[in-house]
Parts: C-alpha cells; sequence; structure tokens
C-alpha cells in the first residue's frame, strides 16, 4: 500500500513552485513518500501595491502558514528572506537547506554590465535596499541613473527591459537560477557592490511544531552553515527593528583557508533609497556553532550601525 502523500504548501508563482518542488523531491528521497504541492494564494501575491505600502514583512507568508495551523498542509517551504523575523511559537523552521548564490543580479538591454549603463539609465527594483545601495554606487562612479519602483513576477520585470520601458532590472541570482533563465543575466552584481537581502539565496521549510516525525525527517535537508549565516543575519534585521521591506542588507559568509573554515564575516549596511547616506560595517568571529552565538554576532554589529546612526536611515519600521 502507497504511504499517504505529504502535503507541501506554497506559493502559486513560477519561482515558489520551482523551488518547492526541488524541496519536494528531497522530502520524498528522504522519507520515501510521495509529495504533492498545495498551491496557495498570498496577499503579497494579489496586491499591485508597492512591498513598502503593504508593509512587506510577512505579506507571502501568512497565507501558507494559516493554512500549516489549520492542518491543510503539512509542512510550507518560503523564501526565507519573506519571513518575519519572529518565529510563532506553533511553528518551527525544520530545515534550512544550502543556500543558492546569494547575489543580485542585471538584466539590460545590450547585454550592458552595471557600469557601462548610459547617462539617465532607468533601473527597476521593488527593493529600497537595493535602490539605496545602487544609488550609493553611482554618486561614487559619477553616475546618473534613475531607480524605478516595479512590482510582478520574473516576466513582468524582465518585459519592462525587452520593451524598452527601463535600461535595467534588478533581481536575485537564486531566483533566475531556481527557474533555469540565469543565461538571460547580463551582470551578477558583486556582494561589495550591493548586499543582499538577510536570506537571501535560502529557503526556509517550516512546519507544526508538535510533528517530531516530520522534523526530524525535514531536518536531514538542514545545512547546518547556511543556518547559522541566516540566523546572524536576520538577527541583525531584528535588532534593528526593521521589516524586509527596509533598505537593509546583511550578508554572512564563511572564512577559508583553503583547507578548512575559520572564521565567519557578517556585513551589513542600511541606506536612504537616494544613496546620500550609508552605514556600512562588518565583523568576523568564530563560526557559531549554537542559536544563540549566531543570534548574538547579529546582535552586536546592529549595536555598532545603531550608535552609527542606523536608525534614522529606515523607512519601514516594523510593527
Amino acid at each position: 500500500m502507497t504511504e499517504k502523500a505529504l502535503r507541501l504548501g506554497t506559493r502559486r508563482s513560477k519561482l515558489a513552485m520551482a523551488q518547492s518542488g526541488q524541496v519536494a523531491d528531497a522530502v520524498s528521497q528522504v522519507t520515501g513518500r510521495p509529495v504533492e504541492l498545495v498551491e496557495i494564494t498570498t496577499y503579497g501575491d494579489v496586491s499591485r501595491e508597492h512591498l513598502a505600502q503593504i508593509g512587506g514583512t510577512g505579506v507571502f507568508v501568512a497565507a501558507l502558514r494559516e493554512a500549516l495551523a489549520r492542518g491543510e498542509v503539512d509542512f510550507a517551504v518560503h523564501s526565507l528572506k519573506d519571513l518575519p523575523t519572529t518565529q510563532p511559537d506553533e511553528l518551527v523552521v525544520a530545515a534550512v537547506p544550502v543556500r543558492e548564490d546569494p547575489r543580485d543580479v542585471m538584466i539590460t538591454r545590450e547585454g550592458l554590465k552595471l557600469t557601462d549603463l548610459p547617462r539617465g539609465a532607468r533601473i527597476g527594483t521593488g527593493s529600497p535596499r537595493r535602490m539605496a545601495q545602487l544609488n550609493a554606487f553611482a554618486r561614487t562612479r559619477d553616475m546618473e541613473i534613475e531607480t524605478v519602483p516595479i512590482r510582478g513576477n520574473v516576466d513582468t520585470r524582465i518585459g519592462y527591459v525587452r520593451k524598452g520601458e527601463l535600461d535595467a532590472v534588478v533581481l536575485a541570482a537564486a531566483g533566475m537560477n531556481r527557474i533555469g533563465r540565469s543565461n538571460e543575466v547580463t551582470d551578477f552584481l558583486s556582494v561589495d557592490t550591493i548586499l543582499p537581502a538577510p536570506g537571501q539565496g535560502a529557503l526556509a521549510v517550516e512546519c507544526t511544531a508538535d510533528n517530531a516525525d516530520l522534523i526530524a525527517a525535514l531536518a536531514e535537508l538542514d545545512d547546518p552553515f547556511t543556518r547559522a549565516a541566516v540566523t546572524a543575519e536576520r538577527s541583525l534585521l531584528a535588532a534593528l527593528e526593521a521589516g524586509c521591506s527596509a533598505p537593509v542588507g546583511a550578508l554572512a559568509d564563511l572564512l577559508t583557508d583553503g583547507q578548512s573554515v575559520k572564521e565567519m564575516r557578517l556585513r551589513g549596511v542600511v541606506g536612504s533609497t537616494d544613496g546620500a547616506t550609508l552605514v556600512q560595517l562588518s565583523t568576523t568571529g568564530p563560526v557559531p556553532e549554537t542559536h544563540e552565538a549566531a543570534m548574538a554576532l547579529g546582535r552586536e554589529l546592529a549595536t555598532e550601525m545603531l550608535a552609527q546612526g542606523a536608525a534614522g536611515l529606515m523607512g519601514e519600521r516594523a510593527h
């Protein structure tokens, strides 16, 4: 007799379906049970408002979590950068799989790089974080650019460039890779130019806290280095009291000597969206071996950033 299928809750977008499908395959291999995708529409999917206007935090997550709580699905897959930093007691992030490329990428007309764009180039992005860092970079290079707020799925955003309405759009490398369209990328933006969103490129696999068997099975997908990195990044975000649509970038990466991992470096940035002011700092320490140590790394850097004036640069505060 075939075992009952596990139900995986996912958003309906092409990207969400692709990444959920990858997790479903991995869970099926671990458990030996079939996994079926249950498509759920979230408020963030149907609203046409810009993310900064609708609050950003949790707009793609709430409907999935409600389906979990009602028992309509057994587990859910989120883009980790969409998760609010406070975790409900009744739910647990059972796995954070190995992270995809955390960088941002640019898609332009005529295959141009960021530094090749013509004066006055119009660059589309829905992210205040990207706007702040793009505008700051342009100021240092005496480039003239205009950042234009946009919404929509990958096809919609790339369509603005194809139709000539925009010179470029900025998207996440992870998303382009997961839907098999990285060949359309014209520039992979260095994290030294634009720090990604906290948790960018990582997935969170969430289930109810009382489902011990499923938690144990999902734990097989967990990558401890990725979990430590995103925990530090999200701790920084939480300590800055910023929502996920605030102009905050963060990246924790592992420093190696070519043989073994030596330390973890955490970088953070907060900026005004016009790029006139950036607070950008980093800290380095031992690779956190506990959740508490990773949280402490993020809080430590946030404290330094707040002392440098970061609080005044965040337009959207968590509620």
